[in-house]
């Protein structure tokens, strides 16, 4: 072989060499990006979750997902880790919730993102609520103690109270989810697990920034990630108001209905996670009094009424009926600016997203939030099949005409067989914690 055959191969050579080179830094920046999506540190007794994708909102994507489990199930063998702090970065918003544009991209190439995200970020929302600590060493553990956290109930005196058997509990410090909500700019801040990651948390943090809706049925879908929990466990028939027609509440008005168990300035959160993570060992009510104290020092919306007092008694009477046609009935027959309001909010909802987020709250009224995500995970899976959360995700996201058109067109083409077509079985393929 002569020398410029030599030379020639081994210029291809470097060059192959050159571009692996460049392949392999690619993929590294490309794992080193993810990995910075969310940011896990250890800061005194606490382990702090920051979701780290300010220009996107903080919106969860699967690794992400993925990451923030592993670390709770490492910080549950760590016995120095006593308290969890889960927050969002930029100041824009705590969590835009999962890319559902991405999923029904990913459902139209035949990918199964949708599949294993639902899954994943189900097992998540259940292992934060089920975090507890041992007794002997302060262990962080994510056993079987949904029961644990409560969703607080709204009092007549506006004053949350925490209700369910904290005290069986086998440790005080059941805790560890305290999160800190930030503002949000448009209807879909807080969709799916921006709620999810948060409201299953022993405590909860609202600011006059916060902004919470469930408005999932305005794209064919439902309210998700452990919804048919405590949606209905909320005061009179509050919750079932809040899934059909994804009324937003604000500020203060997060705490008073309870889906907030404390609310502070959020000029404040700061020094309020200094506070927290400088506890050592602490207790349950180590972590309670100190948010009770800055719950208590926030004067901010402190004698605004709540923006739905006037109207609890409608809700609470027309949101009683067991079928989506007899509550706009309800509506309509009130015939108030209100209830006509809500009337004319339902009927731009996907007429089987309602249906199937009814009968979805009345069975979670008496399941554990177990059963309830085991059961969502098979109405998801359903909903990727069908026609509605495609159509809305186009409407409301990528063409934004805010126009879609819903198949069924409306509630009486909806069959009891179409509704039990979303809540069965998948067999092997059912959701396993």
């Amino acid at each position: 072989m002569g020398y410029q055959n030599v030379w020639r191969l081994m210029s291809r050579f470097n060059s192959f060499r050159r571009t692996n080179i460049i392949l392999q830094h690619l993929r590294m920046s490309k794992h080193t990006e993810a990995a910075e999506d969310v940011l896990l540190e250890k800061k005194g007794c606490a382990g702090v979750i920051t979701l780290n994708r300010p220009k996107l909102l903080n919106a969860l994507n699967l690794n992400m997902t993925q990451q923030i489990y592993s670390q709770l199930k490492k910080w549950e063998q760590d016995p120095e880790t006593s308290l969890i702090i889960i927050k969002g970065a930029g100041g824009k918003a705590f969590c835009a919730g999962g890319d559902i544009r991405a999923i029904s991209d990913a459902m139209k190439t035949k990918q199964k993102l949708a599949e294993v995200f639902f899954k994943e970020e189900y097992i998540l929302n259940n292992a934060i609520d089920d975090v507890d600590v041992d007794d002997a060493g302060g262990k962080v553990t994510l056993d079987n103690i949904s029961k644990f956290a409560q969703i607080p109930r709204m009092e007549s005196s506006g004053r949350t109270e925490i209700s369910g058997p904290e005290n069986n509990c086998r440790h005080s410090l059941g805790l560890s989810i305290n999160t800190v909500w930030q503002p949000a700019e448009t209807k879909w801040k807080h969709v799916k697990e921006g709620v999810g990651i948060s409201v299953h948390g022993q405590f909860r943090v609202a600011t006059e920034k916060s902004v919470f809706s469930m408005p999932e049925t305005a794209i064919g879908l439902f309210p998700d990630v452990g919804g048919g929990y405590f949606l209905p466990r909320l005061q009179g028939k509050l919750g079932y108001f809040l899934a059909l027609t994804g009324f937003r509440l604000k500020g203060r008005d997060v705490y008073r209905v309870g889906i907030a168990t404390h609310f502070v300035d959020s000029e404040k959160v700061s020094m309020l996670e200094e506070d927290l993570v400088a506890l050592k060992s602490p207790s349950k009510e180590n972590v309670a009094d100190v948010l009770e104290t800055y719950h208590t020092q926030s004067k901010i919306d402190q004698d605004k009424s709540f923006i739905l007092e006037e109207h609890l008694d409608k809700i609470n009477r027309c949101f009683s009926a067991n079928t989506v046609e007899q509550i706009i009935e309800n509506l309509q027959q009130d015939g108030s600016p209100f209830a006509l309001e809500q009337l004319k909010v339902i009927n731009q909802m996907s007429p089987t997203s309602l249906k199937i987020t009814l009968r979805h709250l009345i069975k979670g009224s008496s399941q554990t939030l177990k059963d309830v995500l085991t059961e969502e995970y098979r109405m998801s899976q359903a909903c990727m099949r069908g026609h509605d959360f495609h159509e809305g995700v186009r409407a409301v996201l990528v063409d934004k005409d805010q126009s879609p058109k819903w198949k069924p067109a409306n509630l009486k083409e909806v069959t009891d067989e179409d509704l039990d077509n979303y809540f069965k079985s998948l067999g092997s393929n059912d959701l396993k914690f």
